[in-house]
């Protein structure tokens, strides 16, 4: 089986040996810090997570984040506990006490906590929320751009929101993560998923698109990931004047491509090469590929100008 590449792929930092973690207030170091075995994520994946970069001393996009975090808080009757004013306070402190200044990936994750009994009700969740900020130097290694992604069409999809709203970022993600297992045994480094009617839809762990005669297409948005960077990137090509579509399209209109690339907050774009065995752009990133990420870094620049 071949080497598989990532849209996660990092550049190694032996720094990330001795981090220290947020929990519940206290920092300490990554070998201290702990989390009950009746925390109800860990029984049963009941939390929400954001996951933000640190660029250059700034934390782009970061309202955009929270406002995702709280809404997910509210849909599933979670109480965080804390402002957003006091989470981005414990972001900070968590950065501070690595001495971590850019190229760092924050992991914020919230429970609803630890639980008197083993069992799913959530009254039983009974001392309040955990919360942890796990902070580590990752520079996203960029010969992923030279290398590409290959993805493979699986059979799990993206459900309907009725079973667990795709928008949800929770810590529910073993659909994904069943899917990803059958695109890896198939050769292939991601997952494309399909929605509930057979349209392309994500991944399983990022948005997706295409490039079709100048136009960049994406899904309608209604059964994939509430992306902040697919979002950015829809934003960037209409202000720019570039076709952008959010649309129904099938395998057809992906396999004819002329270029895809895939988007999140680690990687921001991400150059797709393959799906299921067929050449995308001539196995290289392509312009409107190129146009878009740089343009994404402008406004990372811009945001943080605002700030």
């Amino acid at each position: 089986m071949p080497d598989h590449t990532s849209t996660h792929d990092a550049a190694p930092d032996d720094r990330n040996d001795d981090i220290k973690i947020y929990v519940d207030g206290d920092i300490v170091h990554r070998d201290d810090a702990k989390v009950s075995v009746y925390d109800s994520g860990f029984m049963l994946g009941d939390g929400i997570w954001e996951g933000l970069r640190l660029y250059n001393g700034h934390l782009p996009f970061l309202d955009e984040h929270l406002d995702r975090l709280f809404e997910a808080a509210l849909y599933i009757d979670l109480e965080i506990g804390k402002t957003r004013d006091e989470l981005t306070t414990a972001i900070w402190q968590t950065l501070d006490a690595n001495q971590m200044t850019t190229d760092v990936h924050i992991r914020l994750m919230i429970t609803r906590g630890r639980k008197k009994k083993p069992f799913q009700h959530p009254h039983l969740s009974a001392y309040g929320p955990t919360i942890v900020i796990i902070a580590e130097h990752s520079k996203p290694d960029e010969s992923v751009v030279e290398r590409g992604i290959r993805l493979h069409t699986v059979p799990h999809h993206r459900g309907l929101p009725m079973t667990q709203d795709a928008k949800l970022n929770s810590h529910s993600k073993l659909n994904c993560i069943i899917a990803l297992n059958h695109a890896i045994r198939a050769g292939a480094d991601e997952a494309l998923m399909l929605d509930p009617f057979g349209f392309v839809n994500t991944t399983n762990a990022c948005n997706f698109f295409i490039v079709r005669g100048g136009e960049v297409w994406t899904s309608t948005g209604d059964y994939c990931m509430n992306g902040i960077t697919r979002r950015k990137v829809i934003d960037i090509c209409r202000a720019e004047g570039i076709p952008v579509f959010e649309r129904n399209y099938s395998l057809v209109d992906a396999y004819s491509a002329d270029e895809a690339f895939l988007t999140g907050t680690f990687g921001a774009q991400t150059p797709v090469f393959e799906i299921d065995g067929r050449p995308i752009g001539g196995g290289k990133a392509g312009p409107l590929f190129h146009r878009v990420r740089e343009l994404y870094k402008a406004l990372i620049q811009a945001d943080r100008a605002d700030d």
